[in-house]
């Protein structure tokens, strides 16, 4: 199985760019987006339909602003809408499918950029997923949490550690928590299982002074396995080529 997991900042813009002649390469058996700033009325989905996916769609109640979905080839037993806060769900944050004891969510975490009232809201969310990914994981043991966190794990996963320490996303706060989700939680970032040193692999790029052409970016997308995937993990992947959002998908492989 195939699953890939990109913020497409925007599922229509995505679309005008070519994503849906991307997946027609690629051939991936499940697509977790995020950020589509969309609901699913919005998008034309023939193009997907084509290449033989089903989309199920979580989306903000405000227009234009965040919002998940998942487009899949195969058809899940069933489908989760939200996660039970109000707030984030009112903010379309997540999605989960269940394959059949196999379950896949697509999520996106609040981003802590805009200033303080922001960053809290993205606090409350880290503390209150600590706690939802463990009764997930109770329901489901083989489980992904696909998604954009918001967050760099370590100094290899930010271009200028130094200079970003007390910046969002990278806060030390915010690092203990990865660390303690990875470490205490029974998750696995897939990618560092198979690159647990290469540098300079990111996943998102700020739009300003050309930094996806330096590569000056930032690794803030997961996918986060259960502990009984581990065995599981064929290959992960990032694709920094595809160039339809300021993020970039990642893939990975199960057998």
């Amino acid at each position: 199985m195939k699953i890939l997991s990109y913020n497409v900042n925007g599922i229509r813009a995505a679309t005008k760019k070519g994503l849906a002649e991307f997946l027609n390469e690629n051939q991936a058996d499940v697509l977790c987006i995020q950020e589509t700033k969309a609901q699913e009325k919005d998008l034309d989905f023939a193009p997907y339909a084509d290449l033989g996916y089903k989309s199920w769609w979580f989306s903000a109640e405000k227009k234009g602003y965040s919002g998940v979905a998942v487009f899949s080839k195969i058809e899940p037993k069933a489908v989760e809408y939200g996660c039970g806060h109000p707030l984030f769900d009112a903010e379309g944050r997540h999605i989960l499918l269940d394959f059949g004891g196999f379950a896949v969510q697509s999520l996106y975490a609040p981003s802590g950029t805009t200033g303080d009232v922001r960053q809290n809201i993205k606090f409350e969310w880290m503390e209150f997923f600590a706690e939802y990914q463990q009764k997930i994981r109770e329901r489901f043991p083989a489980v992904l949490f696909c998604g954009d966190y918001n967050i760099c794990h370590r100094p290899i996963d930010i271009h200028n550690p130094k200079a970003n320490e007390k910046t969002s996303g990278f806060l030390p706060e915010e690092r203990a928590w990865m660390e303690k989700l990875l470490s205490d939680g029974g998750l696995h970032d897939s990618f560092r299982h198979f690159h647990p040193e290469t540098p300079h692999q990111y996943s998102w790029w700020s739009l300003r002074a050309g930094s996806r052409g330096k590569n000056l970016g930032w690794r803030i997308d997961y996918m986060l396995a259960s502990e009984s995937l581990r065995m599981k993990l064929q290959s992960a992947r990032l694709l920094p080529d595809a160039l339809h959002s300021d993020h970039c998908p990642m893939e990975l492989i199960l057998t």
